[in-house]
């Protein structure tokens, strides 16, 4: 493993520098990871050069860790946090109970579909047991219940 390191290292986090535009600890971390699954699978690297595989490792790494980046709301520094608004709570309170007016004028088996899929957490099969319904109808009831509820929101001005 040392003589991995000291021989592929150096060229693989310049590699990851250019994959990552310069950022210097995901790059190390890329070249890190790498060097982990080299370690954890000698196999891959047992009977031909290493270093193709090793680049092909840490490009994979970059391309999820960019992936996973852009799944994600972009992350704020501390120094940004006091230039964030404090929601009112007031402003909050009067909100939430126009969705809780918005939720109760919903039918029932569509405020219940929406209880167990969204507030517990419940997938569609966990649901429908619960319910005592088919999967589809749990799917159709949510689809037709997420509309009602959007209509009910504009109608109390908390939709677009």
């Amino acid at each position: 493993m040392r003589a991995l390191y000291w021989e592929h290292a150096a060229p693989l986090l310049r590699y990851a520098l250019h994959l990552t535009a310069g950022d210097r600890q995901r790059a190390e971390d890329i070249v890190q990871e790498t060097l982990l699954r080299a370690w954890l699978h000698p196999e891959a690297i047992a009977d031909r050069p290493a270093r193709p595989w090793l680049f092909a490792v840490a490009r994979n790494l970059a391309v999820d860790a960019h992936r996973a980046r852009q799944s994600r709301p972009r992350e704020v520094s501390d120094g940004m946090l006091p230039l964030l608004p404090v929601p009112d709570t007031a402003d909050r309170a009067l909100e939430a109970w126009a969705v809780a007016d918005a939720l109760g004028s919903l039918r029932p088996e569509h405020r219940a579909v929406l209880f167990h899929t969204y507030y517990r957490g419940c997938s569609v099969a966990e649901a429908a047991s619960i319910l005592g319904v088919p999967e589809g109808t749990v799917k159709s009831r949510t689809f037709y219940a997420l509309r009602a509820l959007k209509l009910a929101l504009e109608e109390r001005g908390l939709a677009p």
